[in-house]
C-alpha cells in the first residue's frame, strides 16, 4: 500500500539513541527533566521580556523569538523521543514521520538565521551606536523576523517536497531517535541526486551563509571594542554579545559535527550524539545562558520575584 508517493513503506522503525534496555529508564528521566527545564525556560524568557518594559527592545525582541524557535524545535522531537521510552515501540507511521522532518527543518533553518539577525543587531549596536534606533527600527525587526521564519518555511518545504518522492523500499529501521534527512536517505531505493543538490544548495544559503555572517559581524565587533580605551568600556561592549558567541558556538559546533563531516568519518551513532546537543540539549541550554550571563534580564528576574514575594507577604 502506498503511502503518499510510490513508497511500499506505510510506517519506520525509530532506531533510537540505544538499544541497552537497562538504560531505557535513565534516558526517559534525563530527557524529561531536559524537556521540563526548556519549556520552563524558554516560556519564562518569554513570558519576562513581555512583562518588563525596559526590555522591550529590538535584542530582547530577537531573544523572545529565539525563545519560541526553541521551544517548538524541542517539541517537535522530544516528547515523541519520551513516547517512545515509555512504550518501547518505536514505531512512526510515514505521515508522521514527514510532519516531524517538516518542522524540525523549519525551526532548525529558522535557529541558524535567528543566531544571524541576533549577531547583525549586535554589529549594528556596538559598531554605529548613533545609527542604532534608526537602523534596528520596529519596522525592519518586524521584517527581519519575517525572513527567518520564511526562510524556516522556503528549506524546510524544499527539503520535504524532495523527500516525498524517495521511494523506501528497503528496511524500515531509521538509525535515528527522530526522523532527519540523512538516516531517511540511508534508505531509500530510488535516487537521491535530487535531495543532494538541494541539500548542499540550502546548505550554503542556511548554515555556511548565516554562519559566514557571524562570523563577518563579530570580526567587525571585536575591531571595534579594540579601538575602546577604557576597560570598563570594553567590559561592558563584549558583556552584551558573551551570551551569544556562547549560544552560537554550542549550536553551530553541534550542527557542524553533525552535517560537515565526511560520511565514511562520521559514524551514525556520533551523529546521534551530536544531534542531541543541537535539537535537545541547545534549546535548553539558550534561556540559561542569556539569563545567568546577561545583566538587564537578572535585574528584570529579581524585580518580578521581589515583587511577587513582596505580594504574597502583603497577602499574609
Amino acid at each position: 500500500m502506498a503511502a503518499g508517493n510510490d513508497s511500499t513503506v506505510t510506517e519506520f522503525i525509530l532506531a533510537g539513541l540505544t538499544d541497552k534496555r537497562e538504560l531505557q529508564l535513565p534516558l526517559f528521566l534525563f530527557f524529561l527533566g531536559t524537556y521540563v527545564v526548556t519549556v520552563m525556560g524558554n516560556l519564562g524568557m518569554i513570558t519576562l521580556i513581555g512583562l518588563t518594559s525596559h526590555l522591550h527592545t529590538p535584542m530582547y525582541y530577537f531573544l523572545s523569538s529565539l525563545s519560541f524557535i526553541d521551544l517548538c524545535y524541542s517539541t517537535v522531537i522530544t516528547p515523541k523521543m519520551l513516547v517512545n521510552f515509555v512504550t518501547g515501540k518505536n514505531i512512526i507511521s510515514y505521515h508522521e514521520c514527514m510532519t516531524q522532518l517538516y518542522f524540525f527543518l523549519v525551526f532548525a533553518i529558522a535557529e541558524c538565521h535567528m543566531l544571524t539577525v541576533m549577531a547583525y543587531d549586535r554589529y549594528v549596536a556596538i559598531c554605529n551606536p548613533l545609527l542604532y534606533n534608526v537602523t534596528m527600527s520596529h519596522q525592519v525587526c518586524s521584517w527581519l523576523i519575517l525572513e527567518v521564519y520564511m526562510m524556516g518555511l522556503i528549506g524546510a518545504t524544499a527539503h520535504t517536497g524532495c523527500m516525498l518522492r524517495v521511494i523506501f523500499c528497503k528496511a524500515k529501521i531509521i538509525n535515528h531517535y527522530f526522523c532527519d534527512l540523512f538516516p531517511l536517505l540511508e534508505l531509500s531505493c530510488s535516487s537521491t541526486y535530487i535531495n543532494e543538490l538541494v541539500l548542499l544548495c540550502f546548505s550554503v544559503l542556511n548554515i555556511l551563509g548565516p554562519a559566514l555572517t557571524i562570523l563577518g559581524s563579530y570580526v567587525s565587533i571585536i575591531a571595534s571594542i579594540l579601538k575602546i580605551h577604557s576597560t570598563e568600556g570594553r567590559s561592558k561592549a563584549f558583556s552584551t554579545c558573551s551570551s551569544h558567541i556562547s549560544a552560537v558556538l554550542i549550536f553551530y559546533g553541534s550542527l557542524a559535527f553533525m552535517y560537515l563531516q565526511p560520511s565514511n568519518v562520521s559514524s551514525m551513532d556520533q551523529g546521534k550524539v551530536s544531534s542531541v546537543f543541537y535539537s535537545i540539549i541547545v534549546p535548553m541550554l539558550n534561556p540559561l545562558i542569556y539569563s545567568l550571563r546577561n545583566m538587564d534580564v537578572k535585574v528584570a528576574l529579581n524585580k518580578i520575584i521581589e515583587k511577587r514575594l513582596f505580594c504574597i507577604n502583603k497577602d499574609l
